[in-house]
């Protein structure tokens, strides 16, 4: 029998909200017993937080009606019912598309959000006052079969050492599952395109300097047991798990932003839903700072015209983007025919 409605009451710029949660008692994560109702609590506790690094952004609500285990969609418009403190803006998508997309602006919600079983916030790297020109340039260090958060370690410091080599200040955080994504605030002066294309720049610089360690190709096969830097996560309507965002994993571990001097000796999975709130407690949020002195990407985007000249082109684009110029063809290396003699 389904658990008893409670409701919960959210704080907002307007007052308190008083949100409905029904079925509070339905197991999310069943291996550690966490509950919808937990989870609810878990956004009110994190809330500053949650807000400073996801909100006023365009969001996809990655929801699991049956907990992790079951199937699970992702929202980006508003559904219909949704209450009236629920935002949204108008984005275009790479197919041109235009579309309104949820917005948070209040950690109502979110509490909302987690009343329809919403796990995983994929915040957009722009803002929705301005939402083409994007506020972060972010990295993803995704640790392949071989390799795992030791290596992603290795290589999200120098990948440190490359950034501020381009005038860039980076701040770190776990992906809640095997990687690490590095971000840095950006001023908003360039749309995605350019971004991915300073973010292609950084990730060959980090290639070319730990060639055995980290890989920029896209196809898998060819990967090899190297961190694969995931240039296609600049891309418009791209996203990751946001900070403080929980993840559909087991244990219900959460990505979390770190300090620098945490990183090395790194175990993620110490970072979960019941443990957040407490390390907030204790030592802040190592994120408190981020938007404080965005940077630019403009000796990024030198390095990107330099490799260009130098023969490195384009590269692939997720199959569900349109053909871009300059890409090279979107077929992996062992079905590619061979030239004809």
């Amino acid at each position: 029998m389904a658990s008893p409605r409670i409701t919960l009451t959210a704080p907002g710029p307007h007052g308190d909200r008083e949100i409905g949660l029904s079925s509070p008692d339905r197991v999310l994560w069943p291996e550690v017993g966490i509950t919808k109702r937990e989870l609810a609590e878990y956004f009110l506790a994190v809330a500053d937080p949650f807000l400073a690094a996801n909100g006023n952004r365009p969001v996809s609500l990655e929801r699991f009606p049956e907990g992790i285990g079951g199937e699970s969609f992702f929202s980006k418009n508003p559904p219909k019912g949704a209450p009236d403190f629920v935002e949204a803006v108008t984005v275009t998508y790479n197919s041109g598309r235009r579309h309104p997309q949820l917005i948070v602006t209040e950690i109502g919600t979110v509490v909302w959000a987690a009343q329809m079983n919403t796990i995983v916030f994929h915040p957009w790297a722009s803002l929705a006052s301005d939402p083409d020109h994007p506020v972060e340039l972010r990295i993803d260090l995704d640790p392949q079969p071989g390799t795992g958060i030791t290596e992603a370690v290795a290589a999200a410091h120098e990948l440190r050492a490359v950034l501020r080599e381009a005038g860039l200040e980076a701040w770190i955080k776990t992906s809640g599952n095997r990687g690490l994504h590095v971000f840095c605030p950006i001023e908003p002066t360039h749309e995605f395109l350019d971004v991915r294309h300073a973010v292609i720049a950084a990730a060959r610089e980090l290639e070319r300097r730990m060639p055995d360690a980290v890989t920029t190709n896209w196809w898998k096969e060819e990967r090899g047991q190297r961190i694969f830097v995931d240039f296609n996560q600049a891309n418009r309507d791209r996203t990751m798990a946001g900070a403080y965002s929980p993840r559909a994993l087991p244990t219900a571990t959460v990505s979390t932003p770190i300090g620098w001097d945490e990183l090395d000796g790194l175990d993620p999975s110490a970072f979960t839903v019941r443990s957040i709130p407490e390390r907030l407690a204790s030592i802040g949020d190592p994120w408190a700072d981020f938007a404080a002195n965005p940077g630019r990407i403009d000796t990024l985007l030198e390095w990107w015209q330099r490799d260009l000249e130098n023969g490195l082109g384009e590269l692939p684009f997720p199959p569900e983007f349109p053909k871009m110029p300059g890409e090279p063809p979107r077929v992996q290396p062992s079905r590619a025919k061979a030239p004809e003699a």
